[in-house]
Protein backbone atom coordinates (compact mmCIF):
# COMPACT_ATOMS: atom_id res chain seq x y z
CA UNK A 1 0.00 0.00 0.00
CA UNK A 2 3.24 2.08 -0.10
CA UNK A 3 3.23 4.54 -2.65
CA UNK A 4 -0.27 6.07 -2.21
CA UNK A 5 -0.94 10.31 -1.57
CA UNK A 6 -2.50 10.47 1.34
CA UNK A 7 -4.17 13.56 2.00
CA UNK A 8 -4.30 14.22 6.16
CA UNK A 9 -7.36 16.35 7.28
CA UNK A 10 -8.04 17.31 11.03
CA UNK A 11 -11.53 17.63 12.61
CA UNK A 12 -10.98 19.36 15.76
CA UNK A 13 -14.80 19.05 17.32
CA UNK A 14 -16.23 17.62 20.20
CA UNK A 15 -19.75 19.08 19.96
CA UNK A 16 -21.04 15.41 19.40
CA UNK A 17 -20.47 14.31 22.85
CA UNK A 18 -20.05 16.62 26.48
CA UNK A 19 -16.59 16.00 27.20
CA UNK A 20 -14.11 18.76 25.90
CA UNK A 21 -10.50 17.51 24.71
CA UNK A 22 -11.43 15.29 21.47
CA UNK A 23 -10.82 18.78 19.24
CA UNK A 24 -7.40 19.39 20.48
CA UNK A 25 -6.45 15.31 19.25
CA UNK A 26 -5.60 16.55 15.47
CA UNK A 27 -3.31 18.73 17.09
CA UNK A 28 -1.47 16.00 19.17
CA UNK A 29 -1.67 13.31 17.09
CA UNK A 30 0.33 15.66 14.19
CA UNK A 31 2.82 16.67 16.70
CA UNK A 32 3.13 12.96 18.04
CA UNK A 33 4.85 12.90 14.28
CA UNK A 34 1.71 10.91 12.35
CA UNK A 35 2.40 12.80 9.22
CA UNK A 36 5.96 11.93 9.15
CA UNK A 37 5.53 8.28 10.13
CA UNK A 38 3.27 7.57 7.21
CA UNK A 39 5.70 9.55 4.75
CA UNK A 40 8.56 7.72 5.60
CA UNK A 41 6.79 4.63 4.58
CA UNK A 42 6.91 5.78 0.68
CA UNK A 43 3.91 7.74 0.49
CA UNK A 44 3.37 10.71 -0.50
CA UNK A 45 1.16 12.58 2.38
CA UNK A 46 0.04 16.34 2.18
CA UNK A 47 -1.46 17.74 5.10
CA UNK A 48 -4.38 19.54 4.31
CA UNK A 49 -4.97 21.45 8.05
CA UNK A 50 -8.19 21.19 9.67
CA UNK A 51 -11.66 21.66 8.36
CA UNK A 52 -12.62 25.22 8.42
CA UNK A 53 -15.12 24.64 11.44
CA UNK A 54 -15.26 29.02 12.36
CA UNK A 55 -18.77 30.40 12.71
CA UNK A 56 -20.49 27.35 13.76
CA UNK A 57 -24.00 27.79 14.87
CA UNK A 58 -24.58 27.75 18.68
CA UNK A 59 -27.03 25.01 20.28
CA UNK A 60 -29.50 27.30 22.65
CA UNK A 61 -31.37 24.01 23.60
CA UNK A 62 -31.01 19.86 23.09
CA UNK A 63 -33.63 19.62 20.34
CA UNK A 64 -33.98 16.07 19.17
CA UNK A 65 -30.37 15.63 19.33
CA UNK A 66 -27.52 17.64 21.19
CA UNK A 67 -25.58 20.21 19.54
CA UNK A 68 -27.18 18.58 15.95
CA UNK A 69 -26.66 22.14 14.23
CA UNK A 70 -23.18 22.46 15.22
CA UNK A 71 -22.81 18.55 14.35
CA UNK A 72 -24.84 19.71 10.95
CA UNK A 73 -22.96 22.14 9.89
CA UNK A 74 -19.40 20.90 11.06
CA UNK A 75 -20.04 17.18 8.97
CA UNK A 76 -21.61 19.31 6.19
CA UNK A 77 -18.58 21.13 5.64
CA UNK A 78 -16.40 18.17 6.31
CA UNK A 79 -18.10 16.37 3.47
CA UNK A 80 -17.24 18.88 1.22
CA UNK A 81 -13.79 18.46 2.11
CA UNK A 82 -13.83 14.46 1.70
CA UNK A 83 -15.29 14.45 -1.61
CA UNK A 84 -13.00 17.08 -3.08
CA UNK A 85 -9.95 15.27 -1.85
CA UNK A 86 -10.98 12.10 -3.48
CA UNK A 87 -11.45 13.77 -6.26
CA UNK A 88 -8.01 14.59 -6.42
CA UNK A 89 -7.19 10.96 -6.42
CA UNK A 90 -6.04 11.28 -2.51
CA UNK A 91 -6.90 8.46 0.10
CA UNK A 92 -7.96 10.39 3.31
CA UNK A 93 -7.06 10.01 6.74
CA UNK A 94 -9.36 11.88 8.62
CA UNK A 95 -7.73 12.60 12.16
CA UNK A 96 -10.86 13.07 14.93
CA UNK A 97 -12.58 15.00 16.82
CA UNK A 98 -15.24 12.81 18.34
CA UNK A 99 -17.26 10.16 16.53
CA UNK A 100 -19.76 12.38 14.87
CA UNK A 101 -17.47 12.72 11.95
CA UNK A 102 -18.30 9.67 10.44
CA UNK A 103 -21.75 11.44 9.29
CA UNK A 104 -19.47 13.73 7.03
CA UNK A 105 -17.00 11.30 6.43
CA UNK A 106 -19.08 8.56 4.83
CA UNK A 107 -21.09 11.22 3.31
CA UNK A 108 -18.13 12.91 1.60
CA UNK A 109 -17.22 9.42 0.70
CA UNK A 110 -19.52 7.97 -0.70
CA UNK A 111 -20.57 10.82 -3.08
CA UNK A 112 -17.33 10.19 -4.69
CA UNK A 113 -17.37 6.32 -4.58
CA UNK A 114 -20.69 5.32 -4.27
CA UNK A 115 -19.82 1.14 -3.92
CA UNK A 116 -17.79 2.00 -0.75
CA UNK A 117 -17.95 -0.60 1.99
CA UNK A 118 -17.21 0.76 5.95
CA UNK A 119 -15.31 -1.78 8.28
CA UNK A 120 -16.50 -0.35 11.93
CA UNK A 121 -14.26 -1.08 14.14
CA UNK A 122 -15.44 0.39 17.70
CA UNK A 123 -16.54 -0.63 21.31
CA UNK A 124 -20.16 0.77 20.46
CA UNK A 125 -22.26 0.51 17.39
CA UNK A 126 -23.25 4.30 17.09
CA UNK A 127 -26.60 3.40 15.26
CA UNK A 128 -28.95 5.37 17.94
CA UNK A 129 -31.30 7.53 16.62
CA UNK A 130 -32.34 10.36 18.82
CA UNK A 131 -35.02 8.08 20.13
CA UNK A 132 -33.06 5.12 21.00
CA UNK A 133 -30.52 7.13 22.58
CA UNK A 134 -30.80 8.12 26.25
CA UNK A 135 -28.20 11.07 25.55
CA UNK A 136 -29.01 12.41 23.11
CA UNK A 137 -25.20 12.69 22.28
CA UNK A 138 -25.03 12.72 18.15
CA UNK A 139 -21.54 10.90 18.29
CA UNK A 140 -23.34 7.50 18.79
CA UNK A 141 -25.77 8.50 16.03
CA UNK A 142 -23.55 8.68 12.81
CA UNK A 143 -24.23 5.44 11.18
CA UNK A 144 -28.00 6.32 11.54
CA UNK A 145 -27.75 9.69 9.80
CA UNK A 146 -25.83 7.77 6.28
CA UNK A 147 -27.78 4.21 6.18
CA UNK A 148 -31.02 4.52 4.08
CA UNK A 149 -32.72 1.97 5.85
CA UNK A 150 -32.76 3.84 8.79
CA UNK A 151 -34.30 6.59 7.18
CA UNK A 152 -37.75 5.28 8.35
CA UNK A 153 -36.73 5.34 12.56
CA UNK A 154 -35.28 9.02 12.24
CA UNK A 155 -37.02 12.53 12.99
CA UNK A 156 -36.41 15.88 11.49
CA UNK A 157 -33.04 16.76 12.55
CA UNK A 158 -32.55 20.72 12.82
CA UNK A 159 -28.55 20.69 11.04
CA UNK A 160 -28.89 17.95 8.84
CA UNK A 161 -31.29 18.50 6.33
CA UNK A 162 -28.31 18.20 3.78
CA UNK A 163 -27.95 14.44 4.51
CA UNK A 164 -28.92 12.24 2.46
CA UNK A 165 -28.41 8.68 3.43
CA UNK A 166 -25.96 6.83 0.57
CA UNK A 167 -25.05 3.68 2.67
CA UNK A 168 -26.79 0.39 2.50
CA UNK A 169 -27.09 -1.91 5.95
CA UNK A 170 -25.35 -4.74 3.34
CA UNK A 171 -21.89 -2.54 3.26
CA UNK A 172 -21.58 -2.30 6.85
CA UNK A 173 -19.64 -4.51 8.76
CA UNK A 174 -18.41 -4.52 12.96
CA UNK A 175 -15.70 -5.63 14.70
CA UNK A 176 -15.05 -5.19 18.22
CA UNK A 177 -18.41 -4.40 19.86
CA UNK A 178 -19.06 -4.56 23.20
CA UNK A 179 -21.12 -1.66 24.55
CA UNK A 180 -24.66 -1.89 22.50
CA UNK A 181 -27.55 -0.17 23.42
CA UNK A 182 -30.81 -2.20 23.12
CA UNK A 183 -32.18 0.07 20.00
CA UNK A 184 -29.32 -0.20 18.64
CA UNK A 185 -28.72 -4.21 19.49
CA UNK A 186 -32.51 -4.58 17.56
CA UNK A 187 -31.52 -2.53 14.66
CA UNK A 188 -28.42 -4.56 14.00
CA UNK A 189 -30.70 -7.83 14.23
CA UNK A 190 -33.71 -6.76 12.24
CA UNK A 191 -31.12 -5.11 9.20
CA UNK A 192 -29.28 -8.11 9.10
CA UNK A 193 -25.98 -5.55 9.68
CA UNK A 194 -22.45 -7.89 9.60
CA UNK A 195 -21.13 -7.99 13.15
CA UNK A 196 -18.43 -9.43 15.27
CA UNK A 197 -18.28 -8.46 18.41
CA UNK A 198 -15.36 -9.25 20.86
CA UNK A 199 -17.01 -12.18 21.20
CA UNK A 200 -16.43 -13.57 17.60
CA UNK A 201 -13.16 -12.22 18.26
CA UNK A 202 -12.49 -14.38 21.27
CA UNK A 203 -13.94 -17.26 19.37
CA UNK A 204 -12.75 -16.97 16.05
CA UNK A 205 -9.15 -15.48 16.90
CA UNK A 206 -8.60 -12.43 14.51
CA UNK A 207 -7.29 -13.59 11.68
CA UNK A 208 -10.85 -15.43 11.46
CA UNK A 209 -12.86 -12.00 12.08
CA UNK A 210 -11.18 -9.76 9.90
CA UNK A 211 -11.45 -12.64 6.77
CA UNK A 212 -14.89 -13.19 7.15
CA UNK A 213 -15.47 -9.74 7.80
CA UNK A 214 -14.18 -8.67 4.29
CA UNK A 215 -15.46 -11.24 2.64
CA UNK A 216 -19.10 -10.35 3.74
CA UNK A 217 -19.33 -7.37 2.67
CA UNK A 218 -16.96 -7.27 -0.45
CA UNK A 219 -16.86 -10.98 -1.54
CA UNK A 220 -15.48 -10.07 -4.58
CA UNK A 221 -12.84 -8.22 -3.07
CA UNK A 222 -12.69 -4.83 -5.26
CA UNK A 223 -14.65 -2.27 -3.51
CA UNK A 224 -13.14 0.71 -2.19
CA UNK A 225 -13.28 0.70 1.74
CA UNK A 226 -13.75 3.38 4.36
CA UNK A 227 -12.63 1.89 7.88
CA UNK A 228 -13.92 4.34 11.12
CA UNK A 229 -11.61 3.35 13.55
CA UNK A 230 -12.42 4.74 17.42
CA UNK A 231 -9.97 4.01 19.72
CA UNK A 232 -12.06 2.75 22.23
CA UNK A 233 -12.15 -0.09 20.17
CA UNK A 234 -9.02 -1.00 21.87
CA UNK A 235 -8.47 -1.98 25.47
CA UNK A 236 -8.35 0.62 27.68
CA UNK A 237 -4.66 -0.32 29.07
CA UNK A 238 -4.40 0.85 25.22
CA UNK A 239 -6.19 3.89 25.04
CA UNK A 240 -7.32 5.17 28.21
CA UNK A 241 -7.33 8.80 27.04
CA UNK A 242 -10.38 8.26 25.51
CA UNK A 243 -14.67 9.62 26.45
CA UNK A 244 -16.20 6.29 26.64
CA UNK A 245 -14.06 3.32 27.07
CA UNK A 246 -14.96 -0.27 28.01
CA UNK A 247 -12.80 -3.26 29.44
CA UNK A 248 -11.99 -6.27 27.82
CA UNK A 249 -11.47 -4.69 23.69
CA UNK A 250 -8.59 -5.30 21.12
CA UNK A 251 -5.27 -5.89 21.96
CA UNK A 252 -2.97 -3.62 19.93
CA UNK A 253 -1.47 -6.74 18.53
CA UNK A 254 -5.17 -7.49 17.22
CA UNK A 255 -5.46 -3.46 16.08
CA UNK A 256 -2.47 -4.07 14.35
CA UNK A 257 -3.42 -6.97 12.54
CA UNK A 258 -6.67 -5.62 11.41
CA UNK A 259 -4.94 -2.42 9.87
CA UNK A 260 -2.26 -4.85 8.58
CA UNK A 261 -5.02 -6.49 6.40
CA UNK A 262 -6.87 -3.77 5.28
CA UNK A 263 -3.71 -2.39 3.81
CA UNK A 264 -2.33 -5.69 2.21
CA UNK A 265 -6.17 -5.37 -0.30
CA UNK A 266 -4.72 -2.28 -1.38
CA UNK A 267 -8.58 -0.52 -1.61
CA UNK A 268 -7.96 1.53 1.99
CA UNK A 269 -9.71 4.84 0.55
CA UNK A 270 -10.52 6.82 3.72
CA UNK A 271 -9.86 6.04 7.94
CA UNK A 272 -11.05 8.05 10.20
CA UNK A 273 -9.33 8.07 13.30
CA UNK A 274 -11.57 9.28 16.31
CA UNK A 275 -11.91 9.72 20.10
CA UNK A 276 -8.47 10.52 21.19
CA UNK A 277 -9.45 12.83 24.38
CA UNK A 278 -5.88 14.05 25.06
CA UNK A 279 -7.22 16.06 27.94
CA UNK A 280 -8.50 12.50 29.73
CA UNK A 281 -6.46 10.59 31.99
CA UNK A 282 -2.90 10.71 33.34
CA UNK A 283 -0.40 12.27 31.69
CA UNK A 284 1.62 8.58 30.29
CA UNK A 285 -2.09 7.19 29.72
CA UNK A 286 -2.31 10.48 27.27
CA UNK A 287 1.21 9.78 25.93
CA UNK A 288 0.51 6.05 25.28
CA UNK A 289 -3.06 6.14 23.78
CA UNK A 290 -1.21 9.18 21.33
CA UNK A 291 1.31 6.98 20.60
CA UNK A 292 -0.67 3.88 19.90
CA UNK A 293 -3.00 5.68 17.76
CA UNK A 294 0.11 6.83 15.54
CA UNK A 295 1.40 3.63 15.27
CA UNK A 296 -1.83 1.70 14.59
CA UNK A 297 -2.44 4.81 11.87
CA UNK A 298 0.71 4.02 10.05
CA UNK A 299 0.03 0.10 9.98
CA UNK A 300 -3.02 1.44 7.57
CA UNK A 301 -0.79 2.94 5.02
CA UNK A 302 2.10 0.31 4.78
CA UNK A 303 3.83 -0.19 8.27
CA UNK A 304 5.23 -3.96 9.44
CA UNK A 305 5.85 -5.41 12.85
CA UNK A 306 8.47 -7.25 11.83
CA UNK A 307 10.48 -3.27 10.63
CA UNK A 308 10.21 -0.49 8.08
CA UNK A 309 12.56 0.18 5.37
CA UNK A 310 12.95 3.20 4.38
CA UNK A 311 12.90 3.98 0.58
CA UNK A 312 15.85 5.49 0.05
CA UNK A 313 17.42 3.33 2.47
CA UNK A 314 21.09 1.91 1.67
CA UNK A 315 22.79 -0.77 3.30
CA UNK A 316 26.18 0.43 4.63
CA UNK A 317 29.32 -1.03 3.42
CA UNK A 318 32.74 -0.44 5.10
CA UNK A 319 34.98 1.99 4.54
CA UNK A 320 37.76 1.20 1.79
Amino acid sequence: MTGKTVGVLGFPFSKGQPKGGTELAPKELRAAGIVDRIQALGNNVIDHGDVDLSGLPADSKVGVAKNSLAVGEANKKLSEDVAKYLKKGEQVLLLGGDHSLGIGSLHGHTQVQPDTVVVWVDAHADLNTPFTSDSKNMHGMPLAYVVKEMAQFLPKTPGLEWCKPSLSTKDIVYIGLRDVDPGERKFIEQLGISCFSMHEVDKFAIKDVVEKALSQVDPSGNRPIHVSFDVDAMDPIHAASTGTKVPGGLTLREAFYIAEEIAATGRLSVLDMVEVNPKLGSPEEKEVTVANTVSVTAKFYGSKRQGDVPPNYVIPRPQA
